[in-house]
Order: structure tokens, then C-alpha cells, then sequence
């Protein structure tokens, strides 16, 4: 059988630029070259795509803390086609690559908020990963909330603060609803960038500051005591869940560093120590979590286990890290899926569906 031609998009302008890059080195690292050819997109911060050599695409590429895309001359542009799916030259418009599938693991904004996925739909091409709605809802935490919890499924209790309304959002407000301490958050972020834990009225006003420099809506929730539990989830109208693991941060909170820098900010307890009861809730919930928010391919649910026994969804990221020290690759290798049979999944996975959604009717017809 002949190879397939699978376009790894990364990079993006997000402040989860240097995060993605360590998911694409891993998952280029993992990928079964027998099976896949594998082409790099890089895109910069600026937006710019650029085609990668695989022998020099990143710059410190075992340092999180100075990770860089190495910019290449060849900047590209993708070009939707009937049949194919083609990779071009910006500059002179000349063939480069013809693309079978693509995994876009272009963390946070313009990259899991469904923006990439349209453009993906727009091309014609299967790409690993939830479709438009899916992305777009869990990216909005807000939003998120709403449905989980009109689905009967347990979350932490909590306003949302617009732009708009940011002068009427006081301290006093916030702690009488959701109590002290208190997490801020830009509704629309992820990997816990513009996160802060806040108790005081100063720190309360220069949080929402923070968190609204990353979005213009901003969600502020009760600190729920549990323990913070993972769960991945992989599928399509099938999913599955893996054994839970569980974060035992180290810092106040669970951070960006914590999860993505620094290896002594968290420690990773995998298979949590659940009872069989405890695990197979959470697993449950997951994947009710995944489904009714219209996911598929993969996610990863992350959850508050109180003493009480009660599991609360906290979020649901559809395209979580890759990196080394990434919960979602290590759940499914402790479940069973090897890394590179968990790549292959997810492209298989993504291509059953594109074949799937081409066969629905449409209005257009062939000339």
C-alpha cells in the first residue's frame, strides 16, 4: 500500500506557539514513516506558513523554555481541489506537496477554535481531531459550561465578566457568588494562559486585567477542593475512554509551566489510584463530556473528583499536548495504544470520517 501524504500544521499565532511546537516534535518523532509521509507547515507568529525541512524545522528543539520555529524561505499556501489537495508556492504558485490527511496541532486560539477546521472543510481535506462546532464550543468555557451542565453533567459554579460589563464586575460581586479563593480566566484560552487564583480585591482587579488582555470575555469560578483528574478520550461515533490519570501539581495551581516547561511543577500520577467505581464514573462522564460537545477524534477531559465522590467537568481540550511530559499520549500508551499506534488512529480516524461527511447530500451539484 502506498504511503499517505499527511500535512502537520504547527505553530500558530497563539500564546501557545512554543507548546505546539513540542506536540509537532513528538508526534513527527512518533509517526510510522512506513506508513506516512510527512510534510511540516510551520506557522510563524505572524501567521506566515512555511514549509519545514525535517532534519532542521525547529530551533533548541529539547528546550520548552527557547523552543523556535526555524523559519524557512519557502512560504506556502493551501489550495482546495476536487480531488486533491494541494500545497503551494505563495510566491509562484508551483505544486509542492499534494496532501491525503493533515494533523493540525496548532494549540489554542485560531488553531483548535474551529477557525483551522473551517479552513480544512473549505480544502476538502480530513484532518485529525473535532470538526468546526465541536472546537469552537470547547474552546468558549463559557459556552462549554452552559451545555455540560444542561446535559446533567456536574461544573464549578460561576459569572462570566464581558468586556462591556468590566466596570460593573467588582470583588464584592464575585466573592459573594462564587467565593474566595477564586479562578479568572479568559473565556477563550487555553493550557492556563491568563489564569490567575486571586482572594483580594487588588489581586481580583489586576486578574481580570490579565485575563482580558487574552479575550474579551472573561469566566470567573469557585476553586472547587478535589483532585484533578485526566481522562482521554479517542473515537469518533464510538469513543473510548482511557484510564484516568491524575495531577498532583506542585505550584498553587496546575500552570503553563507546570504543564508544559517545568517537569517538577506537577507530578503525574498514572493510573490514578481510583477505585474501580471512581475510575469507571470518570470514564463515563468523559465520554458523555466528549459527546455532548459535539467532539470527535480525540480530547482530553479534565476533572475535580471531591471527597464526596462527585465529578466535575472542568474542560475539555480538543487538541491536547503532545509533548513528553503530555497527559493524553501517556494515558492511552498506559491503556494500551503504543504512540505510534495512537497517531495512526488518529488519522485513520479523521480520514473514516471525511469519507463519512462526503457521502451526506448537498445542494451542490457537478456540472
Amino acid at each position: 500500500m502506498p504511503k499517505k501524504t499527511v500535512g502537520i500544521i504547527f505553530g500558530g499565532k497563539s500564546a501557545e506557539h512554543e507548546v505546539s511546537l513540542q506536540s509537532a516534535k513528538n508526534i513527527v518523532d512518533a509517526i510510522d514513516e512506513e506508513k506516512y509521509k510527512v510534510v511540516l507547515i510551520g506557522i510563524d507568529k505572524r501567521g506566515k506558513w512555511h514549509i519545514n525541512n525535517p532534519s532542521s524545522y525547529l530551533i533548541n528543539a529539547d528546550d520548552p523554555t527557547s523552543i523556535r520555529l526555524n523559519q524557512s524561505e519557502q512560504t506556502v499556501a493551501l489550495v482546495p481541489g476536487k480531488t486533491d489537495h494541494q500545497l503551494i508556492h505563495a510566491t509562484d504558485a508551483r505544486l509542492i506537496e499534494q496532501l491525503d490527511a493533515v494533523f493540525p496541532i496548532v494549540h489554542g486560539t485560531l488553531g483548535e477554535d474551529g477557525s483551522l477546521q473551517g479552513m480544512m472543510h473549505l480544502a476538502n481535506l480530513p484532518f485529525v481531531g473535532t470538526d468546526v462546532l465541536g472546537s469552537a464550543i470547547c474552546m468558549d468555557k463559557d459556552i462549554a459550561k452552559r451545555l455540560l451542565q444542561a446535559a446533567g453533567l456536574n461544573v464549578a459554579k460561576g459569572l462570566t465578566c464581558s468586556h462591556a460589563d468590566r466596570q460593573e464586575m467588582t470583588f464584592a460581586k464575585a466573592e459573594k457568588e462564587v467565593g474566595v479563593p477564586m479562578f479568572i480566566k479568559p473565556a477563550n484560552q487555553g493550557s492556563s494562559v491568563g489564569v490567575s487564583k486571586v482572594s483580594g480585591e487588588e489581586a481580583f482587579d489586576q486578574a481580570l486585567d490579565e485575563a482580558f488582555q487574552y479575550d474579551r470575555k472573561v469566566v470567573i469560578e469557585e476553586t472547587l477542593n478535589g483532585r484533578e483528574i485526566e481522562c482521554a478520550v479517542l473515537g469518533n461515533d464510538d469513543p473510548k475512554a482511557s484510564v484516568p490519570g491524575e495531577i498532583l501539581p506542585q505550584t498553587e495551581f496546575y500552570s503553563y509551566e507546570s504543564k508544559y516547561i517545568d517537569e517538577s511543577g506537577a507530578k503525574l500520577e498514572m493510573p490514578a489510584d481510583l477505585s474501580d467505581e471512581a475510575a469507571r464514573k470518570v470514564q463515563a462522564t468523559a465520554v458523555k463530556a466528549f459527546r455532548t460537545l459535539e467532539c470527535e477524534g480525540l480530547a482530553r477531559v479534565d476533572f475535580f473528583l471531591t471527597d464526596d465522590g462527585d465529578v466535575y467537568v472542568n474542560e475539555v481540550n480538543t487538541l491536547p499536548g503532545f509533548t513528553r511530559i503530555s497527559m493524553y499520549p501517556k494515558l492511552w500508551e498506559l491503556s494500551g495504544v503504543a504512540y505510534p499506534e495512537l497517531i495512526d488512529q488518529l488519522i485513520k480516524l479523521a480520514i473514516q470520517r471525511h469519507e463519512r461527511n462526503s457521502k451526506k447530500k448537498s445542494a451542490v451539484w457537478d456540472d
